[in-house]
């Protein structure tokens, strides 16, 4: 499961803007406030639309007029629109899949205006809407399982939601015959916006249970355990390249103490005692945390991380970087954003997306539809190299 483009209108600096050909491992870079972290924000906003509601969702980013971009304030018809085009498995094969959503304001109120998927059933023809709803109304196609080619074999049936700020797609994506909604529904649980906090990496939770790094990171320690006890080759893995890469570092190991919590130790070959994760640096925490996050037995379908390389020495981003690009490999699709040109070098051209901005809105392009950085590129110049003598055009404040 792949997402391959994006389009994004009025949704904070991004006014207009589409991104094609997205790859597997993809890296954004500009310069600070150009919107990288509104565009991975897009994630967690739909996943807030489908936990709660879109009234929850715009609430929680300061409500609609913050939100909807500044040009489209004014127009009380304006939407905030998101599009994306994800290639799914589905029963009859891989298709691509197309979710729009698009977010209103009726009486001050935040509601779905229009939401919709759709998806060419056969090899060529017209794409079928699977779903289309609009304020809170709409209808759903019932036999998708059975579709042929014959418009005539096409069901509907009408549906009327609670609430004209639900998403169909939280309703109907918990039926299985509904399967591209109950695709995509799995698709938004399951993608992670990481929001890594080293404080809360480095506390001691409660006795618990817990397979994957939570958004911030504060279940470092239960994971930790996790790892260990099931899948023991993959944690010592993570140790070797924590021993390769933190001078000192021979051990990791989350412990229980008497009052019932979990605490992460991290053995230094120096000394006899470890130490607690409160004691140690935050760069050790955050590679650790990091490794744990890569080494997961199951990936998630879509991971986001911004800059990455902070805390970090610049020798280690290189080797950082494939791991990601490793990551996605293994079947979870990987968005990154940094200011590191170190982290770059490693990173395909055809990967990366630059951002820049004008009169308050956002572009975005392909480094690779750029001639010149892809002659470059192909004479042996690395991105990072680039990025640091200038040669990328339009990113630089």
């Amino acid at each position: 499961m792949r997402i391959e483009s994006m389009k994004l209108t009025n949704f904070k600096v991004f006014n207009n803007v589409e991104l094609k050909n997205i790859a597997a491992y993809t890296v954004f870079v500009g310069a600070n406030g150009v919107g990288k972290s509104s565009l991975f924000d897009v994630f967690g906003f739909l996943r807030d639309c489908l936990k709660d509601n879109v009234r929850a969702a715009v609430a929680r980013r300061g409500g609609f007029r913050d939100l909807i971009s500044r040009g489209a304030v004014a127009d009380p018809a304006a939407t905030i629109g998101i599009e994306l085009k994800i290639r799914m498995p589905l029963a009859i094969g891989s298709r691509v899949v197309t979710y729009a959503l698009e977010v209103g304001e009726r009486d001050g109120r935040p509601i779905v205006a229009r939401e919709s998927l759709r998806y060419t059933r056969y090899g060529g023809g017209k794409p079928y809407d699977f779903l289309r709803f609009s304020f809170g109304e709409g209808d759903a196609i019932t036999n998708e399982a059975e579709l042929t080619r014959d418009e005539a074999s096409v069901h509907r049936d009408h549906q009327k939601l609670d609430e004209p700020d639900i998403l169909a797609i939280k309703g109907l994506g918990q039926f299985q015959r509904f399967e591209a909604a109950s695709a995509f529904r799995s698709l938004i649980e399951s993608w992670h916006v990481s929001d890594f906090r080293i404080h809360a990496a480095s506390a001691s939770p409660e006795a618990g249970y817990a397979e994957h790094l939570s958004t911030q990171g504060e279940n470092l320690s239960l994971v930790t355990q996790y790892l260990y006890e099931r899948h023991p080759k993959i944690f010592d893995g993570v140790l070797e390249k924590m021993a390769q890469r933190v001078p000192g570092i021979k051990k990791v190991q989350a412990e229980q103490t008497l009052d019932g919590r979990v605490v992460l130790r991290f053995s230094d070959g120096a000394f006899k005692d470890p130490f607690s994760a409160r004691v140690v640096s935050d760069g050790t925490i955050k590679m650790f945390a990091y490794l744990m996050l890569l080494h997961d037995p199951k990936p998630h379908p879509l991971l986001c991380v911004e800059e990455p390389e902070n805390q970090l020495y610049p020798t280690l981003l290189s080797e950082l970087s494939e791991e990601f690009e490793e990551y996605a490999t293994r079947g979870g699709q990987v968005f990154v954003s940094t200011h590191s040109p170190d982290f770059l070098n490693m990173v395909p051209l055809e990967s990366i997306f630059l951002l820049s901005k004008k009169d308050g809105y956002t572009s975005v392009r392909r480094a690779a539809d750029d001639e010149n950085l892809r002659s470059l590129v192909e004479q042996g110049d690395r991105p990072g190299a680039l990025w640091r003598q200038r040669v990328i055009e339009g990113i630089d404040p």
